[in-house]
């Protein structure tokens, strides 16, 4: 079933809060999956570097010793940030440099994501539990999306659960079920992409980074996606300058709009949009099956 959230903050004031009101959307959705739960949230951009969210099942890893072996491949020790059993890395070098160094050296360690903005946090459990151990309330950022899971499709883990990100700052979270995704991966590996699970939904993220390699706008890409995706599903998914919502042609899944002066929201069921400061006032409306609605910051 699954229940997915997001949040785009239009007012720059708000930053401060995002976590605050992202966590408060996911636990409302509590009940839509209590298999395991994770955030994309895109905040802190760096300039000249690269910054990767890393995950190691042990959350006492060693993530200084991880740094300077980075240190002495790239020349410059990198920042580490840790959270539970997740880090943030910021590092100069480039993204196909360091993950094909932490595939050698490090081949426990899983790259969940990798970008100038993107961070993804994620686990099994309930979306308290998550939000709790990665102490997601107090962060900041600019947007983010949140996912909790029924798994109907694939394992029970951290590395099956959503966020899935496929590409630079790209993130994808799906509440439904491709009935094509076998075929599209074999097609895809053919293509670059590289997967770390059978899930289905992290095809249709690495779907989505083919189109954008190819030269499609995430528009564009979505909207190859139509024909291309066999199934039902309701997809939000994160770019380093916005969000972007698209139903599959039938409607299967359910999926709520909002939008005020201050932000833009999506969820699963209303509710979770309810508690946003001014909910009150926004309009709201059910997105249109095979319609692609996109944000975007202006620069």
């Amino acid at each position: 079933m699954c229940g997915i959230v997001g949040l785009f903050l239009k007012n720059p004031k708000l930053q401060p809060q995002l976590g605050r009101h992202l966590s408060a959307m996911l636990v409302e959705m509590t009940g839509r999956g209590p298999d395991s739960a994770g955030i994309a949230v895109y905040r802190e951009p760096v300039k000249d570097a690269l910054k990767l969210t890393l995950f190691h099942a042990d959350d006492s890893y060693d993530w200084d010793g991880l740094a300077k072996a980075l240190k002495k491949r790239f020349g410059a020790k990198p920042e580490i940030a840790v959270r539970a059993s997740h880090a943030r890395l910021t590092v100069k070098a480039g993204a196909d440099e360091v993950q094909a160094f932490l595939a050698a050296e490090a081949p426990d360690v899983r790259v969940m994501s990798a970008g100038d903005t993107i961070e993804i946090y994620k686990e099994m459990g309930l979306p308290e539990r998550v939000i709790a151990r990665f102490d997601l309330r107090h962060i900041e950022g600019t947007h983010a999306l949140g996912h909790t899971r029924m798994a109907t499709e694939s394992a029970v883990t951290t590395a099956h659960s959503h966020p899935f990100s496929t590409g630079r700052d790209l993130c994808l979270v799906h509440n439904g079920s491709l009935s094509n995704h076998n075929r599209l991966r074999a097609v895809l590996k053919r293509d670059g992409i590289a997967f770390q699970t059978d899930n289905d939904s992290e095809v249709a993220a690495g779907y989505l980074a083919s189109r954008l390699r190819h030269g499609r706008s995430l528009t564009q890409a979505l909207e190859d996606a139509l024909a291309d995706l066999d199934g039902f599903y309701t997809f939000a998914i994160g770019t380093r300058d916005g969000f972007a919502v698209l139903r599959d042609p039938v409607g299967c899944k359910p999926a709520v709009l909002a939008e005020t002066g201050d932000w833009v929201a999506m969820a699963s069921e209303y509710r979770a949009i309810a508690m946003l400061p001014g909910a009150e006032a926004a309009r709201v409306w059910e997105p249109v099956p095979a319609k692609v609605y996109a944000w975007e910051r202006a620069h």
